[in-house]
């Protein structure tokens, strides 16, 4: 990497850091996002000193996207985007001390350092869309190169897209369910040890507490102190042994809902042309609007990924393409061969 590019990325990540800590409504991580703003503008400073100028700085268009992500859904939700980004200190969000924050020291702290984070929502759904668009269009393209009427298309689509649908909805219900039982079992194990070893409790955690750092002693009495509020009790233990936050175990419902939207946002693509064409003359159109589906959902997967936009739509063209391609040549060959 060049100092220029080095200098560039200094200031991209000072820039970006301040978007964040604008944006994170938790004091203490916004003040984090902060110091790492500040230590990324000295950074930069010292590479503007070897390049002997300070040349004008404009964010990349990926920057740019994700700020603008984060300013609509908050910097928590788009963890893997922002770890993607090179973003330091998201352990903030799960617990983890990183080397730039200090332990806690109140015991308000430490309950506002861990709510819940779903990060993985914008990436299921963008990997929920991609599933049903190159599942549904392989689907419709067999069919298509198979049979040219349009009614058997249209209702193997709609077959294609509810089954699928329905189906990613209750795998996700069932393990989400599956999830939330597992994670109420060991809470309430976790409060059942609290209500009968209450000192070997505050040892555990004072444990926890001094293998980050915090002097036995000291830690002994901040986890005694924790423990004078039982509901707090059960949710710090929850989170620093368990690594589990109470009030974030995820939804059933919830998962199941946003996978079958997602899932259908997909399938339905291939479909449309079939509304308005009939049957063989809707194939390019529908091969020409799944192709560009595919080259946006790929490329929006690059923002998890860290690699090139452009890279990241063609190959999803190629795969999710060569897909499509394959089965409608077994369809074809399939309905001359009956036909």
């Amino acid at each position: 990497m060049s100092e220029l590019e080095s200098w560039h990325e200094e200031k991209q990540s000072a820039w970006l850091y301040e978007v964040l800590a604008e944006r994170e409504p938790d004091a203490a991580i916004s003040a984090l996002f902060r110091q790492l703003a500040a230590a990324a503008e000295d950074q930069a400073k010292i590479w503007e000193q070897r390049l002997g100028r300070s040349p004008a700085f404009q964010p990349t268009r990926r920057a740019r996207i994700v700020a603008g992500l984060v300013r609509v859904l908050r910097p928590r939700t788009l963890r893997p985007v922002l770890a993607a980004m090179k973003v330091r200190g998201l352990s903030a969000y799960t617990g983890g001390t990183p080397a730039s924050h200090v332990m806690p020291t109140t015991v308000e702290q430490v309950g506002g350092r861990h709510r819940g984070v779903g990060g993985g929502n914008l990436r299921a759904a963008v990997f929920g869309v991609n599933d049903g668009l190159v599942s549904n269009t392989s689907l419709i393209m067999g069919i298509a190169g198979a049979s040219s009427q349009n009614s058997l298309i249209l209702t193997t689509g709609v077959a294609g897209l509810l089954a699928g649908a329905l189906s990613m909805a209750a795998g996700e219900y069932v393990s989400m369910r599956s999830q939330r039982e597992m994670y109420e079992s060991q809470i309430a194990l976790e409060k059942a040890e609290l209500e009968e070893y209450p000192e070997e409790e505050i040892e555990e955690l004072a444990l926890i507490y001094n293998t980050r750092g915090m002097e036995l002693e000291a830690a002994r009495g901040f986890a005694r102190e924790l423990m004078r509020n039982p509901r707090h009790a059960l949710n710090t233990l929850a989170r620093e042994e368990l690594g589990l936050n109470p009030d974030d175990l995820g939804s059933p419902w919830g998962a199941a809902v946003f996978s079958f939207l997602a899932f259908t946002a997909g399938a339905v693509v291939p479909l449309l042309p079939f509304l308005f064409r009939p049957g063989a003359a809707a194939v390019p159109a529908a091969a020409a609007l799944a192709g560009t589906s595919l080259f946006v959902v790929g490329a929006m997967l690059s923002l998890f990924t860290g690699r090139r936009a452009w890279w990241g739509g063609a190959r999803m063209v190629l795969i999710g393409g060569g897909a499509g391609i394959v089965t409608y040549l077994i369809g074809y060959l399939l309905g001359v061969s009956l036909g």
